[in-house]
C-alpha cells in the first residue's frame, strides 16, 4: 500500500513540475542545450529568471533521477541551486552539463547537513567569481594588495574582448572551461584563475573531469593531475557548440581605472594596454593610427618568436606584442598588407628573395649556391639572384647597353636617348629598372620617385645608406659625382 501511495505522489509531483514548467515558457525564454553524462543532449527553453533548482526539477525526470541527484556544471563550476539563469551570462544555444551526483559514503548527520548546505549555496558562475586583478600586467602580484588598492575601481564582472572568426571583428567575449585531456565541458576547476598567465598558459589550474574521471586517470596513468583548459567564445552571435571559439585579445581591456591615452590624452573605453612593465595605455583609435603609420613606413619588426609585430611606442624594453591577432583592429586592406609584408620579411630574413616581376612578388628560398632563380609557383620569371634582373651569363650590370641608331642611315634624325625611351613594349620594363632597385644590403625592392640619389632603406632593422646610381654604400665620391643625378 505504501509503495502505491509513494508512486502516486511521484506521479502527481512530476505532473505539477510539467505544468509549472509549461507556465514559465510563456514568458521570455532562452534556448539552451543540456548535455547529460549518458551522451544525450536536451534542447530546452528556459526563463532567465529561473534558478538552478528549477532546472534540476525539469531535467531530473528526463534522466530518470531525483532533482537532488543531479548537478549542473557550466564554465568550470557546479552551479548552486539559488543561482539564476540570468547570473550565468548564458547566450542563445549555450551548453550546460547535467551529471549524476556520485553515491556518497556513509556520513554522520552533521556532515550530511554541511554537504546539503554547501550544495544549496553552490558555486557562483565563473563570470561572477573572476576579479579585475586579471587585468594586471604583473602575473606574480599579490592579489590582496591589488584588491585593496583597486577597491574603488571594482566592478561586478570581468569583461573580455576577442577576435571572432565568424563575425570577423572585435567583439565582447566569454570565458569557458573544458578538460585539458578529453575536452569535455563537464569539468569543475579547483580554483579560479588569478591572472592572464593562468588562462593563456596550459596546465596552470587543476580540476575534476565529471564526464569520465576514471578514463582520464587511466590514460594519464596518474602521472599528473587533470588540468583545466580555458578558451573563449564570442558573446554576440548564437553559440555554434563547444567547438565554437575565438581568439582572446587580452591586451584590450575595459578602462576600469580611467587612464588617459598616451597619444591623445582622452579617456576612452576600452583601451589597449601594451605589455611593458609600465603598462602604457592608448585608446583603440590611436592604436590603429600607430599600426597604420608603422605599416606604411614598413617599420614592423620580424621577431624570431612572435612574428611580424610592434613594440610599445614609448620605447619600453621587452614590450613586443605576442598575439598578432591584435592587428585585426586594422582594416581588411591594411591587414592583408600586413600579412604580405610579414611574409616578405620572413622570406628575406631566411635568405630568400622576392620575385621582381611586377604583380608577382612570390617569395622564394633557393639553395645558398644558386644564382639562377625561377619563380616556379608564381609567374615563371627567371632572374638573377644578385641584381634581380633577367637571368644572364657573366657579371651583373646596372644598366643595359643598347644599340644606337646611326644618324647617317636615314635623313630623319633620331636622338638615341629619346628613342630608347619611346619604345612601347619596353616602356614598362624600363620604368621598373629606373624606379625600382634592390637595397644592396637586404635586397628589399626600393622605388625612387624623385629627389637625390642618396637612398636609405626603410625596412626595419636595415636602414642602409646607399647610392641609387652605384647601388653600393653611399660615399663622398657619390655625393660629389651624382648626388642630384
Amino acid at each position: 500500500m505504501s509503495i502505491f501511495i509513494n508512486a502516486l505522489k511521484n506521479i502527481l509531483h512530476r505532473m505539477l513540475q510539467l505544468l509549472w514548467f509549461g507556465k514559465k515558457t510563456i514568458t521570455n525564454s532562452l534556448n539552451i542545450y543540456i548535455k547529460t553524462s549518458g551522451g544525450s543532449t536536451l534542447c530546452v527553453d528556459l526563463d532567465p529568471s529561473w534558478d538552478i533548482k528549477n532546472l534540476k526539477e525539469y531535467v531530473a525526470p528526463k534522466l530518470g533521477l531525483e532533482p537532488e541527484q543531479v548537478k549542473i556544471i557550466f564554465a568550470g563550476k557546479e552551479l548552486g541551486d539559488r543561482i539564476t539563469i540570468a547570473e550565468c551570462d548564458l547566450g542563445e544555444q549555450s551548453i550546460l552539463h547535467a551529471v549524476k551526483v556520485k553515491t556518497r559514503s556513509k556520513l554522520s548527520k552533521l556532515s550530511e547537513t554541511v554537504v546539503e548546505e554547501n550544495e544549496e549555496q553552490g558555486s557562483e558562475p565563473l563570470c561572477n567569481t573572476l576579479k579585475d586583478v586579471m587585468f594586471s600586467n604583473q602575473d606574480n602580484i599579490r592579489n590582496d594588495i591589488l584588491e585593496n588598492n583597486l577597491n574603488e575601481y571594482r566592478k561586478p564582472k570581468v569583461h573580455f574582448f576577442v577576435y571572432c572568426p565568424t563575425c570577423k571583428a572585435l567583439k565582447s567575449g566569454k570565458i569557458r572551461v573544458r578538460c585539458n585531456f578529453c575536452k569535455s565541458g563537464a569539468f569543475t576547476v579547483h580554483s579560479d584563475p588569478q591572472n592572464w598567465n593562468d588562462v593563456l598558459e596550459s596546465k596552470q589550474i587543476t580540476g575534476l573531469c565529471e564526464n569520465s574521471p576514471e578514463f582520464c586517470a587511466d590514460i594519464l596513468n596518474n602521472r599528473e593531475p587533470t588540468f583545466a583548459e580555458f578558451y573563449f567564445k564570442c558573446s554576440e552571435h548564437t553559440s555554434l557548440g563547444e567547438k565554437d571559439g575565438a581568439v582572446p585579445l587580452y591586451l584590450i581591456r575595459p578602462n576600469l581605472r580611467e587612464i588617459p591615452c598616451l597619444a591623445c590624452t582622452d579617456i576612452r573605453d576600452p583601451v589597449f594596454v601594451f605589455p611593458c612593465a609600465e603598462g602604457h595605455v592608448t585608446c583603440l583609435d590611436c592604436f590603429r593610427q600607430y599600426c597604420s603609420t608603422k605599416l606604411m613606413e614598413r617599420q614592423f619588426w620580424q621577431h624570431p618568436e612572435y612574428g611580424y609585430t610592434l613594440a610599445c611606442p614609448a620605447g619600453c624594453p621587452d614590450s613586443f606584442l605576442k598575439e598578432v591577432h591584435h592587428f585585426r583592429l586594422l582594416s581588411e586592406t591594411q591587414y592583408a598588407q600586413y600579412q604580405r609584408f610579414g611574409t616578405e620579411e620572413f622570406v628575406l630574413r631566411s635568405g630568400g628573395v622576392l620575385c621582381p616581376q611586377p604583380g608577382c612578388g612570390m617569395g622564394i628560398i633557393p639553395d645558398s649556391y644558386c644564382t639562377k632563380i625561377t619563380c616556379i609557383n608564381g609567374c615563371g620569371y627567371v632572374f638573377c639572384r644578385h641584381c634581380l634582373q633577367g637571368y644572364h651569363i657573366g657579371e651583373c650590370q646596372n644598366s643595359d647597353n643598347e644599340d644606337s641608331t646611326n644618324p647617317e642611315s636615314c635623313s630623319y634624325n633620331v636622338d638615341p636617348e629619346k628613342a630608347a625611351e619611346a619604345r612601347w613594349d619596353e616602356a614598362s620594363k624600363r620604368a621598373i629598372k629606373v624606379l625600382t632597385k634592390p637595397c644592396p644590403k637586404c635586397r628589399t625592392p626600393t622605388e625612387r620617385d624623385g629627389g637625390c640619389m642618396h637612398m636609405i632603406c626603410t625596412r626595419a632593422g636595415c636602414e642602409y645608406h646607399w647610392c641609387w646610381v652605384c647601388q653600393t654604400q653611399w660615399t663622398r665620391e657619390c655625393m660629389g659625382s651624382h648626388w642630384f643625378g
